[in-house]
């Protein structure tokens, strides 16, 4: 036989038990021997006499134990690299972008008298803070990178 021939009679056995019912010994247990937990006894019911205990009989358990520490080979990893410094034109854009809305919502919370050109600046704040930061991204190489774009020929 070939290894077609196999696999279409194993199809055709597959397809003619399709209907069948489960065998009734498989439908009381559906998995195997090994994996039977055995029941645990359900606790007994403390008497009231037995309930009431002298300090001497009381007993301090013990906190269970903390595991041990692995000290074996495992990655420790390096310290980040500190974080790059800003220059006061995108310090002060960040403030506006935050700032502004932030301001306004304060404002709203303690219920503070906000006139019409506090309004505007606080929203003017956060538009010139989101444009100034978009302006600044800019979209090229950094300019330390070198004449190298970093392409194999």
């Amino acid at each position: 036989m070939t290894p077609q021939s196999d696999e279409d009679e194993v199809w055709r056995q597959i397809v003619a038990s399709f209907n069948e019912t489960a065998e009734p010994t498989s439908a009381d247990q559906p998995w195997p021997d090994r994996e039977n937990v055995p029941a645990e006894e359900p606790p007994q019911p403390v008497k009231a006499e037995a309930a009431v205990q002298t300090p001497a009989e009381t007993r301090e358990e013990e906190p269970p134990a903390a595991p041990e520490e692995d000290e074996g080979d495992h990655y420790v990893p390096p310290p980040p690299p500190p974080l790059p410094k800003m220059d006061a034109g995108t310090k002060i854009a960040w403030v506006a972008l935050f700032g502004g809305p932030a301001y306004l919502l304060l404002a709203a919370l303690l219920a503070w008298p906000m006139d019409g050109w506090i309004v505007f600046a606080a929203i003017a704040a956060f538009i010139g803070g989101f444009v100034a930061l978009i302006v600044r991204m800019g979209d090229g190489p950094p300019p330390d990178s070198g004449w190298d774009d970093g392409a194999i020929i």
